[in-house]
């Protein structure tokens, strides 16, 4: 096996000097740019097999069987580089793996093989087809215990008619703060593109809003909507953004510019933001 200080030898020594025609005449290529091609093309086939899941010195022993065909563990050691020592408790591990095959061979000698890399490739390709089969359990595995929360971000006034497009497939009520002025300033046909549809729907909706002119004259559709709005003093509790709770996600979106929105998707966070909101909505006066 070709070492790097091996390597070092050949590049240093000129064409005439002895020892590195020497050098050059032991490898079986015609020019050192091949040999070192030929290492480059090792070290890619070692990267690949390290990505399919063979630490570097299973890697390193599966392409020395490869290259020399089988042999003993000690052609083995000689070719891969690797400490003969160890090697047993490796190639013991790539046999239960099904990486190398152990035959006997005359007066009891031990041969190793390494396995077909086609073969390899078909079970890599059903153990795929495997798992891509169980996806659906697994998501739903993630989805019950919550321990995943999700988030999604979205730009621009499109980007925020799409978080409110998420809400309109709720399950459950929704439980909104708002700033009645402030969305249909930016979205003018709000009321006709989104809460019209909200209503047909019959999802529900609490919400708590300022108690300003655009307010007062949103919670007098309320039965027509099929809501209930709260209004709070504007001047003590303003704000500008607004935020929906519904199923298990939180829906933010902000009106300063630059205008964005944002889905959280997590049982946990959704279960709290309710509590609050509950708490707000005991403490927020009826209008009228």
């Amino acid at each position: 096996m070709w070492t790097a200080s091996c390597l070092s030898r050949i590049s240093a020594q000129g064409g005439d000097d002895k020892t590195g025609l020497a050098l050059k005449r032991q490898t079986p290529y015609n020019s050192v740019e091949k040999f070192y091609n030929t290492i480059a093309l090792k070290e890619n086939l070692n990267n690949v097999l390290v990505n399919l899941g063979m630490d570097t010195k299973e890697a390193a022993v599966y392409l020395a069987l490869a290259e020399i065909g089988e042999g003993s563990v000690l052609e083995i050691a000689r070719a891969s580089g690797v400490n003969r020592a160890s090697l047993y408790y490796i190639l013991e591990g790539m046999k239960k793996r099904g990486l190398i095959t152990h035959l006997k061979g005359p007066k009891g000698t031990h041969i190793l093989m390494s396995t077909d890399p086609r073969l390899l490739l078909a079970r890599k390709k059903q153990h795929v087809k495997e798992f891509e089969g169980v996806i659906p359990e697994l998501k739903a595995l993630v989805n019950k215990t919550g321990h995943r929360p999700s988030v999604r971000y979205f730009e621009d006034i499109e980007g925020v008619k799409a978080v409110y497009e998420d809400t309109l497939g709720a399950k459950t009520e929704i439980l909104n703060y708002a700033n009645s002025q402030e969305i249909r300033d930016y979205w003018p046909s709000y009321d006709e593109d989104y809460v019209a549809k909200r209503a047909e729907k019959k999802i529900w909706l609490r919400g708590i809003a300022p108690n300003d002119d655009y307010g007062r004259r949103v919670q007098s559709q309320d039965k027509l909507f099929y809501r209930e709005i709260r209004l709070i003093d504007s001047q003590k509790l303003p704000f500008n953004n607004e935020i929906n709770i519904y199923d298990n996600k939180i829906a933010m979106v902000s009106f300063i510019k630059p205008i964005f929105g944002v889905i959280i998707e997590s049982k946990a966070l959704a279960e709290t933001q309710r509590s609050i909101f509950e708490m707000a909505w005991s403490f927020a006066g009826k209008g009228k």
